[in-house]
C-alpha cells in the first residue's frame, strides 16, 4: 500500500467522488432549508467541487500552462499560456491542432509535457489501468512551429494503436524513449525510426518498469532515467521468477469464469531479484552496476543521475529496511562507491531522489538522523552533513531550492501538525527558517513552485472551506489571482445545516497526547447521551485528524443528521508529522498499540463530554482503518458495539513483503511476552474468537491489493466460534470499491442503515 494509494483507500468513504464536506455553514445567514441524502453526495454529486487540470510551469518560471475546455465544447480541451505577473492569456494549442487526421473527436489528454524549450510536446491519451494507475496508452508529438500531431511508437508500416509506458523527451530534445513489454525503445524525433535498447524483457524479467510491489509500496513505476546528456539510459531491471504468483478469479465479466495471475511476495516469501543497467543509445550495450553484496535480498527504491553524465547514485535498501547505502556508480565501469548511509534503528519508510546542487559538489537528503524529518546538505565525499532544517518539527516535502537567492522551499506541520503551510530555510545552514504562508491561510496549503522560484501555484484548504487554487508570488506571498474557489459548493452547502467540527488532543493510557476530531449531532443537547462512531485509519500510511477539505466529509454529516456523534483519534505510528518516535514507537507492534491508544483516547473523551454514550460505540474503517476496526471489536469488545470492516487484512502474514515487513520485521523469527508470535499478536484473526458486537464485513472480490483470501480466512475463524456477522462482497471490484455502477450509493446506504440499526434505538432517532 503505497502512500498515495493508501490514502486513497483510508479515504474511500471520505472523499467518494470528490464530494468533500465542510463543518460550518460557509456562506449564509439564512435558515438552512435542506437536508442532506445519499444519492445527492454519491450519485447526483450534487456538492462535487472543481479541481485543477495538469499545470506545468513554463522555463521561463514566470509563465504557466494549464487544459482547459475549449469553448463550449467539455469533452474537446486547449492548452492554455497564462502569464502569472498579469492577465496575458493565450492558447497555444488548440483542440482542433489536437485533432488526429480523418477523426472526429481531438484527442482526450490524460496528460502532457514539455521538452526542454517548449518547441515540442506531448501528449499522453487512450490510458489504460495497469493494477491502480493509468500507466499505458498512446503518446502523439505536437510540433509547435509546423502545429503538425504525429502518433508515436509506431513504425512505418504500422496502424494499431501504440501500447507506450512512462514516455519522456531525452534532454536534447531529439528523442523520446518508452518502454513497451518490459523493454526500452528509442524513436528519433527527426526521422521517426525506432530502436529498440533492451532485448530480454520477457517475462519475468521487466525492464524500465517494476513489478506490482515496488510499484504499490516504494511509489515507482516509470523505471528508467535519462542521461543529462542524452547518451545514455540508466534502468531498473527486476526479475520476478523468485516470486510465487497470485491468482484472482472473476465470475462476471464472461459465461465462464477467468483468472488473473500475477507475481506478489506475501511477507516472508522471495522477492524479485533487482539491479541497474545503464544502456548507451549509440551502441545499445548495457553496463551493469555493481552494488557490493553478499546476498541478492535487497531493494532499489531510488535511482538517479548524479549530477553528471560519467555516475549514477544507487539507494540500496537491506530487506528489513533499516539501512539505506548510497553508492556512486560510474556507468562506464559498473564500479560502486559507497557515498551515505542512512541508517534507523527501527526501519525507513520514505526514500527521496539525491536533489544535487549547481556545484555538483553538494547534495540535498531528507532523513530522520536527528529524530525529525529534516532536510540536510551532504558533501560529494558524504563527510560533511549540515541540517538546513533544524528544530523539533517534521517536514512533509521539498517543494523548491532556489539557488540564486539562497533559500530551500518545503513544506511542514511545524506550526500545528493538522495543518500544512510553506516555510524556506537557507542554504548556507545558518538555520534560518521563515514562514512563508500568511496566518489567513490557517488550514492545509501545498504549493508547485515555478523554476526560478518566484511565483507558486497555491492549493489551499480547511475543513469548513473548498479546495481554492491560487497563484501567488514569493517569497511575500501575495495572491495575483484565484484559479478556482468553488464558491459553488458553499453555495449549495448554504442550504444544509452543518455541524462544527472540534480539533482536540486528548491523552493515551501512559499520558502520550492524541490528535482528535469530533463533530456533534445536528441539533445537539449536552443534556443528552448519543451514540458516537469512530472513523480510523490507524496504519503509518495515514493521517485522519487534518485540517483539510475531505476530513470532514458530508458522510460525517450525514451521520450527525441521524443522531450520531462522530470522532477520529491519530494513534502512534500513523503519518502525523510529529517525530520519528511517533511513528516508529509501533516497530514490530503494529495494530495493538495503535488499538490501545484509541481504546484509551474513548475512556478519556467519554469522561471529557458526559453526552457520550458508552454503551453504543461504533467505529468503520477501509483497508488499514479495516484492519484496525477488527481490533478494536476483537480486542475491546466490551468498549465497541458496532463496527464496519472494509477491505480489511484480518491476518498480516498474506499482505505483500515490502509494506509488512517494514513495521513488523521478518514472520516466525521472535516471540512476544504473550507467547505468541509477532504476526499473530499484530493479526486481528487470532482475537476473533472474542467478538461480541455487531460486525459487518466488506470486501472487493477482485482486489488485487488486499486480497479477498483475507477475508475467507477471517470467515472461517468467526464460522468456527460460532460468531454472528453481516458480509458484503462486491464482484470483481478492487480495492478501491469504486467500479460498478451503483456501486457508492449502495455500499454508503448499507453502512448507515447498519449503524442505524445496530446503535440507534427509539428514543435517540429524530
Amino acid at each position: 500500500m503505497n502512500r498515495a494509494q493508501k490514502a486513497l483507500g483510508m479515504l474511500l468513504v471520505l472523499s467518494l467522488a470528490a464530494c468533500g464536506s465542510t463543518s460550518t455553514n460557509p456562506s449564509n445567514s439564512n435558515s438552512p432549508t435542506k437536508s442532506l441524502t445519499l444519492a445527492d453526495i454519491y450519485q447526483n454529486k450534487t456538492y462535487s467541487t472543481k479541481r485543477l487540470g495538469a499545470v506545468r510551469w513554463m522555463q521561463d518560471g514566470i509563465s504557466y500552462t494549464a487544459l482547459e475546455t475549449s469553448g463550449e465544447n467539455d469533452k474537446a480541451q486547449d492548452i492554455v499560456r497564462y502569464q502569472a505577473n498579469s492577465d496575458s492569456r493565450d492558447i497555444l494549442v488548440s483542440a482542433a491542432t489536437l485533432t488526429p487526421t480523418g477523426a472526429e473527436k481531438p484527442l482526450k489528454i490524460d496528460d502532457y509535457q514539455w521538452n526542454s524549450d517548449q518547441s515540442q510536446l506531448l501528449i499522453y491519451t487512450n490510458s489504460q489501468k495497469v493494477w491502480r494507475s493509468n500507466s499505458r496508452g498512446d503518446y502523439w508529438l505536437v510540433d509547435m512551429k509546423s502545429a503538425t500531431l504525429i502518433q508515436l511508437g509506431l513504425a512505418q508500416t504500422e496502424t494499431a494503436e501504440a501500447s507506450m509506458m512512462f514516455a519522456k523527451f531525452s534532454p536534447d530534445g531529439k528523442s523520446v524513449a518508452f518502454v513497451r513489454d518490459n523493454n526500452i525503445y528509442l524513436q528519433s524525433l527527426n526521422d521517426l525510426t525506432i530502436t529498440q535498447l533492451t532485448t530480454d524483457g520477457k517475462a519475468p524479467i521487466i525492464n524500465g518498469i517494476f513489478d506490482w510491489v515496488y510499484e504499490e509500496e516504494f511509489s515507482i513505476a516509470d523505471g528508467f532515467r535519462w542521461s543529462p546528456d542524452s547518451k545514455r539510459i540508466a534502468y531498473w531491471q527486476l526479475d520476478t521468477s523468485p516470486v510465487k504468483e497470485f491468482t484472482m478469479i472473476n465470475n462476471t465479466d464472461a459465461l465462464y469464469p477467468t483468472l488473473t495471475v500475477f507475481p506478489y511476495p506475501k511477507a516472508g516469501e522471495k522477492n524479485a531479484t533487482v539491479r541497474i543497467g545503464v544502456v548507451t543509445v549509440t551502441d545499445r550495450q548495457t553496463q551493469w552496476a555493481d552494488i557490493p553484496s553478499d546476498t541478492d535480498d535487497f531493494y532499489i527504491p531510488r535511482m538517479s543521475w548524479a549530477g553528471n553524465s560519467d555516475e549514477i547514485v544507487v539507494q540500496k535498501v537491506n530487506r528489513l529496511q533499516n539501512r539505506n547505502e548510497h553508492y556512486v556508480v560510474d556507468v562506464k565501469t559498473g564500479q560502486a562507491n559507497s557515498m551515505f548511509v542512512d541508517e534507523d534503528p527501527a526501519f525507513i519508510e520514505d526514500y527521496y531522489d539525491v536533489e544535487w546542487l549547481e556545484d555538483n559538489q553538494h547534495f540535498l537528503k531528507v532523513s530522520e538522523r536527528d529524530g525529525w524529518r529534516h532536510v540536510y546538505l551532504v558533501s560529494r565525499s558524504g563527510q560533511d552533513i549540515v541540517n538546513l532544517t533544524p528544530g523539533d518539527f517534521d517536514i512533509v516535502s521539498i517543494k523548491q531550492v532556489d539557488e540564486t537567492s539562497g533559500w530551500l522551499y518545503f513544506t511542514s506541520g511545524k506550526d500545528n501538525v493538522i495543518e500544512q503551510y510553506l516555510y524556506r530555510a537557507k542554504l548556507d545552514g545558518s538555520g534560518v527558517i521563515e514562514r512563508v504562508t500568511p496566518q489567513k491561510w490557517q488550514g492545509t496549503n501545498n504549493y508547485q513552485i515555478s523554476p526560478n522560484g518566484q511565483f507558486a501555484l497555491q492549493t489551499y484548504s480547511a475543513f469548513d472551506t473548498p479546495t481554492q487554487y491560487h497563484v501567488v508570488k514569493l517569497p511575500d506571498h501575495t495572491t495575483l489571482r484565484t484559479l478556482i474557489d468553488n464558491k459553488e459548493t458553499s453555495q449549495a452547502l448554504s442550504n444544509i445545516a452543518m455541524s462544527k467540527v472540534e480539533f482536540f488532543r486528548v491523552p493515551s493510557f501512559d499520558g502520550t497526547e492524541l490528535d482528535g476530531m469530533i463533530m456533534r449531532p445536528t441539533n445537539f443537547d449536552p443534556k443528552r447521551k448519543y451514540p458516537i462512531l469512530f472513523y480510523v485509519y490507524g496504519e503509518p500510511a495515514g493521517q485522519t485528524v487534518k485540517n483539510s477539505w475531505g476530513r470532514g466529509p458530508l458522510w460525517y454529516q450525514y451521520l450527525n443528521d441521524q443522531g450520531f456523534i462522530v470522532a477520529s483519534i491519530d494513534n502512534r505510528g500513523t503519518r502525523s508529522p510529529r517525530g520519528r518516535d511517533w511513528r516508529k514507537q509501533i516497530y514490530r507492534n503494529i495494530g495493538t498499540l495503535a488499538a490501545k491508544d484509541q481504546a484509551a483516547a474513548l475512556d478519556a473523551m467519554a469522561k471529557r463530554w458526559r453526552y457520550i454514550d458508552t454503551s453504543r460505540v461504533g467505529v468503520w474503517g477501509h483497508s488499514g482503518g479495516g484492519s484496525m476496526t477488527l481490533n478494536m471489536l476483537f480486542r475491546y469488545p466490551e468498549k465497541y458495539h458496532a463496527g464496519i470492516a472494509a477491505a480489511p487484512v484480518p491476518d498480516i502474514r498474506l499482505y505483500d513483503t515490502i509494506y509488512q515487513e517494514r513495521y513488523m520485521g521478518l514472520p516466525d523469527t521472535y516471540k512476544m511476552e504473550t507467547g505468541l508470535d509477532a504476526y499473530d499478536q499484530a493479526s486481528p484473526i487470532a482475537f476473533a474468537e472474542n467478538l461480541q458486537g455487531k460486525l459487518l464485513l466488506i470486501h472487493g472480490t477482485g482486489d488485487d491489493n488486499v486480497h479477498y483470501q483475507g477475508s475467507e480466512r477471517l470467515i472461517n475463524k468467526l464460522v468456527e466460534h460460532n460468531k454472528q456477522f453481516e458480509f458484503m462482497s462486491y464482484p470483481n471490484r478492487s480495492h478501491s470499491l469504486r467500479e460498478g455502477k451503483g456501486t457508492q450509493l449502495h455500499q454508503m446506504t448499507m453502512m448507515a442503515e447498519f449503524f442505524k440499526k445496530n446503535l440507534l434505538d427509539a428514543k435517540s432517532t429524530y
